[in-house]
């Protein structure tokens, strides 16, 4: 059920401490830890600590959990030092856009010259 931890959700044992991370920051409705396989010198991950498969269903059921999450977004960027030279945020939602783990999350990317339009 959405909101409810999966058991066999990857992003659920990071939030219940089940599998490590690298955490940046936490807050009391998200986690923030480095991408295993980054795609820019900045590359954090910002989940929500409730399941919901994607930014979507997420923001239907609890739109301040993801307005949480691109606060945090805002604060990772300016603790990684890339606000001022511009950083990318982005939501895949679903396998055709790149999602492989059914948990919404926000990738925060950084660090170097990010093309448009993304490949």
């Amino acid at each position: 059920m959405a909101g409810e931890p999966q058991a066999d959700c990857l992003f659920c044992k990071i939030v219940e401490g089940k599998v490590p991370a690298t955490v940046v920051r936490e807050t009391e409705t998200t986690i923030a830890f480095r991408d295993i396989n980054p795609q820019a010198p900045t590359h954090v991950l910002v989940i929500p600590k409730v399941h919901h498969p994607d930014a979507a269903s997420l923001a239907a059921a609890e739109p301040t959990v993801i307005a949480d999450i691109l606060r945090e977004a805002g604060e990772i960027a300016a603790e990684e030092g890339v606000a001022d030279q511009g950083y990318r945020v982005v939501f895949n939602t679903g396998a055709g856009a790149g999602q492989t783990v059914f948990h919404a999350h926000l990738h925060v990317l950084g660090g170097r010259g990010l093309q448009w339009p993304p490949g």
